[in-house]
């Protein structure tokens, strides 16, 4: 089988299931060692693993499950291979992790091992021997001195985000990758806002991959499945199961441990619906807007705001955009549409109606920039007022980039789901505050 085609896993699998069989069973039983044991071409998928050798620092960022360690395993082996002398640096958060996870893992060093190969584990020294020669360490990241010293050809580094002391073992690991002609090392990781994943992410030259918890087809579907429904789109689930770096803006009106406070899993009845739309700023000429921003804001009878959908399009003309509005307020059972109109004018309401939308359209005005807009309405967040039912990942990355006194760094350049959110929350929480606020008798 070594004529065999590029990515034979995945041509065998579009096959069915008697074909499969049939051919597999003609194969010599060396051929079918080979399939089962061929990585590259063969049971490897995107983002695990790299072309070609002109790197220096390769990161797999990616979700739980995706197949991180796999891959680390089976570079580490074929480095071993192709190098009988190489010394290659094992570097977990523990020195029993590296074990555990790196080594004895189901997936590590031993477990990928070829049939006709052995490898041998040394625990007394902390050594793995392999068939070629080569030789792997065990190094703690949290005995930062252990790498002080030592010189190595490779190195794989696993589980960065979690690492005590990383800098300093990062470091002294960095200043010992000066053996052989190419030296390089592979970080493999779910993410995590550290200052040592910062750093790294930042390197000049770095050669990165990665991929999600759900695009590893070797999964449990039902643990695919589970994990999916309670994670899916919170933080911990961007995080931990897409492989995805989130982090808060300094000085950012929403953060993004506050959203997930104020996250439930559903609203009591309500009272009211509303729903906010920022008309895209090339409404007057169709495309090439921003996104319109179309947010469901629903008061319940507790007298709190609850956030039941974004319905926010790109891309979209103006009246693509409008039936979008009108397919919301009719999911939801909106009362009222209250619509920017600095961008359009009464264009805006123009285009709602044509739409062939009967609720009530109310056009505001804005005086004040997004930041400003949306400082009371964080307030309602902070004190417990303002939820999402569900999540929202698009909408939350925007009000985490909306900073307080003025300013935007989140996705895109303008907030349009979090200003639509803004005008839905101060139209059912703060409208009436100021009106009575306006009319007190001195």
């Amino acid at each position: 089988m070594t004529a065999a085609a590029p990515d034979v896993v995945a041509l065998l699998a579009a096959l069915s299931e008697e074909d499969r069989r049939v051919l597999i069973g003609r194969l010599s039983r060396g051929a079918r060692r080979e399939l089962n044991e061929r990585w590259i071409g063969g049971w490897a998928q995107a983002g695990q693993h790299v072309e070609g050798d002109g790197w220096r620092v390769w990161l797999i960022r990616a979700g739980r499950g995706f197949g991180k360690t796999r891959a680390g395993a089976e570079w580490v082996s074929e480095v071993a291979r192709r190098n009988k002398d190489a010394q290659i640096a094992l570097v977990g958060a523990t020195a029993d992790d590296v074990r555990r996870v790196m080594i004895e893992g189901p997936s590590g060093v031993c477990a990928v091992a070829r049939t006709t190969e052995r490898v041998r584990y040394r625990r007394d020294s902390g050594e793995v021997v392999f068939p070629s020669g080569a030789r792997a360490f065990v190094y703690s990241a949290m005995a930062a001195e252990g790498l002080r010293g030592p010189e190595h050809d490779a190195a794989w580094c696993d589980e960065l985000a979690k690492w005590t002391n990383g800098d300093a073992a990062w470091d002294n690991l960095m200043m010992g990758m000066r053996r052989g002609a190419n030296p390089q090392v592979l970080v493999t990781t779910t993410p995590r806002p550290t200052p040592l994943m910062r750093r790294v992410m930042a390197l000049p030259g770095l050669v990165e991959t990665g991929g999600r918890t759900r695009d590893n087809a070797h999964l449990p579907a039902a643990f695919v499945e589970a994990v999916e429904a309670t994670y899916a789109g919170t933080r911990l689930g961007r995080q931990e199961l897409d492989g995805e770096m989130i982090e808060d803006v300094e000085g950012a009106l929403w953060t993004r441990g506050g959203i997930e406070a104020c996250r439930v899993r559903e609203a009591p009845a309500w009272k009211r619906v509303v729903v906010g739309v920022d008309p895209p700023a090339g409404t007057a000429s169709g495309r090439g807007g921003d996104a319109c921003g179309i947010v469901a804001v629903a008061k319940g009878g507790d007298g709190r705001a609850y956030v039941i959908e974004d319905a926010s399009v790109v891309d979209a003309a103006p009246h693509e955009w409008a039936r979008a509005v009108a397919a919301c307020a009719a999911r939801v059972g909106a009362d009222r549409v209250i619509a920017e109109a600095n961008q359009g004018g009464e264009m805006v309401r123009a285009v709602l109606v044509a739409a062939d939308m009967a609720l009530p359209v109310r056009l505001v005005r804005a005086t004040q920039g997004k930041a400003a807009r949306a400082e009371p309405v964080a307030a309602l967040y902070e004190a417990g007022k303002a939820l999402h039912v569900g999540a929202f990942p698009a909408l939350e990355d925007e009000l985490c980039g909306l900073v307080v006194g003025g300013g935007y760094e989140g996705p895109g350049r303008s907030p349009d789901r979090a200003d639509a959110l803004v005008w839905a929350m101060t139209d059912l929480m703060l409208r009436r505050r100021r009106v009575e606020a306006a009319v007190r008798p001195l």
